[in-house]
């Protein structure tokens, strides 16, 4: 853990010298200046339940990567989200949302709030101005949280436990935090641009799927894939994994709108509608193409649809949302079923090809559909007669992934080369359960 001593150790550097530099000043503390908004009980309380709602998408991500991996692997995907889940929260508090949604400059917020300093019971009405700055950065940790843990489908069964831990406390560091702040933060250029992203369609799909990508490339295949490759051990596991997200995924959209109002609604609504679209449209082109409608298929396309809407959830209506569950339920399934097959590359459960694809296709639709007539905060979209926030949506895209896949490679690469990313051959063909963790999902009993 080398590398998280030393980026503490930089925190705490520079956490003494803004002390120093703030000497002698009235705010000593770097702590913002109160805002005179109350809080409101039922916003708090919705958005509390919502951050609790992404927390479980987490454990449910865990049971659905789970359930499509071979059975002597599948504790070692619940390890790996379990730890992300921990690893991340601590990284959170530490450095990550400051620099995620600190005062900074249009790339990278600064070092006011490490440690949480600042951030406590009062709103901060740069973000929310009805619940307390505290439960807000509480909700958005969960956001940080499951976006590293989506990347571990495209290289499930055969990374290092230890490489693991090390790259997603560097990826969240030196790649979700600054998406987020381009974003989300006050002063972040793609904010100051006007994108749209309502509840992560770049900053959480584009930026997880583009770094899947690249692991998938970093890692290679696995041994004997694709014909020695068994299909799902467990696929009750990932239905039960899947129906989690999709509840979860309510907190995740409707808890964006940062309040229990009339958004929030509309945001509930327009996602449960995408999904079932996306499920259904992937289910029918699995039954045009195979002659059989698969479970899978019907799990995967939900995902999908999920995730397209995610960028979209504030801004579209009901019409947006079908047309946006179409495209979710079409575009990643072409990924998924030819693509893959076409280039070689083993991204073991689909994360670029839903997560990366869908988050693409996603964002890119807000720019189509979105309209003011759903929330006055936001823009019109061509279909509204506006094609500069298309244009926008379009650059925003094009930016986050090559930096997304660029800097994903390079982290990789590193940690490679200081202590490497894959198990050994007979690590990977006993399983990563007995062979990393000395547990095994299933025990034999005589």
């Amino acid at each position: 853990m080398w590398a998280a001593a030393a980026i503490l150790g930089i925190v705490a550097v520079l956490w003494g010298a803004e002390g120093v530099a703030h000497a002698g000043q009235t705010d000593t503390a770097g702590i913002t200046a109160p805002t005179t908004a109350a809080v409101d009980t039922g916003d708090t309380a919705w958005v509390m339940m919502s951050a609790a709602l992404v927390m479980l998408m987490t454990l449910g991500l865990a049971f659905f990567y789970g359930g499509l991996v071979r059975r002597k692997n599948m504790l070692s995907v619940l390890m790996q989200c379990l730890m992300i889940l921990c690893l991340i929260s601590v990284q959170w508090v530490v450095l990550g949302y400051s620099l995620s949604f600190g005062p900074g400059t249009g790339l990278i917020g600064g070092l006011k709030w490490v440690f949480l300093r600042g951030v406590g019971q009062e709103p901060n009405a740069d973000y929310a101005a009805t619940i307390p700055h505290q439960v807000f950065m509480m909700f958005q940790m969960m956001f940080a949280v499951i976006t590293p843990a989506l990347i571990i489908g495209a290289f499930a069964e055969r990374m290092k436990f230890s490489g693991l831990c090390i790259f997603m406390l560097l990826w969240a560091t030196l790649v979700y935090d600054p998406v987020a702040h381009w974003v989300w933060g006050v002063g972040g250029f793609m904010r100051e641009w006007g994108a749209l992203d309502f509840a992560g369609g770049t900053v959480v799909h584009i930026t997880a799927g583009m770094t899947a990508l690249a692991s998938a490339l970093v890692l290679g295949r696995r041994r004997g894939y694709p014909e020695g490759i068994s299909p799902p051990h467990n696929l009750p596991f990932a239905v039960l994994g899947a129906g989690l997200l999709w509840f979860g995924w309510f907190g995740f959209n409707a808890g964006s709108a940062l309040g229990a109002g009339g958004l929030a609604g509309s945001a509930f609504t327009v996602t449960h509608v995408a999904a079932a679209v996306a499920g259904v449209t992937w289910a029918l082109l699995d039954w045009l193409k195979h002659k059989k409608p698969t479970t899978l298929g019907v799990i995967t396309g939900a995902v999908a649809g999920l995730v397209a809407i995610t960028p979209a959830s504030g801004y579209v209506t009901l019409v947006g949302a079908i047309g946006i569950g179409l495209g979710a339920g079409l575009i990643p399934w072409v990924a998924v079923t030819y693509i893959k097959a076409a280039l070689g590359y083993d991204d073991a459960l689909d994360a670029f090809g839903v997560h990366g694809i869908g988050g693409m296709w996603g964002a890119i639709a807000t720019g189509l559909f979105a309209t003011r007539s759903v929330n006055p905060a936001g823009a019109d979209g061509l279909f509204y007669g506006n094609p500069v926030l298309l244009w926008i949506q379009v650059k925003v895209v094009l930016i986050t992934v090559v930096f997304s896949f660029t800097a994903g490679f390079l982290l990789l690469k590193l940690v490679e080369a200081l202590m490497g990313l894959r198990v050994s051959e007979h690590e990977e063909r006993v399983g990563l359960d007995l062979t990393l963790h000395r547990e095994a999902a299933y025990t034999v009993i005589d």
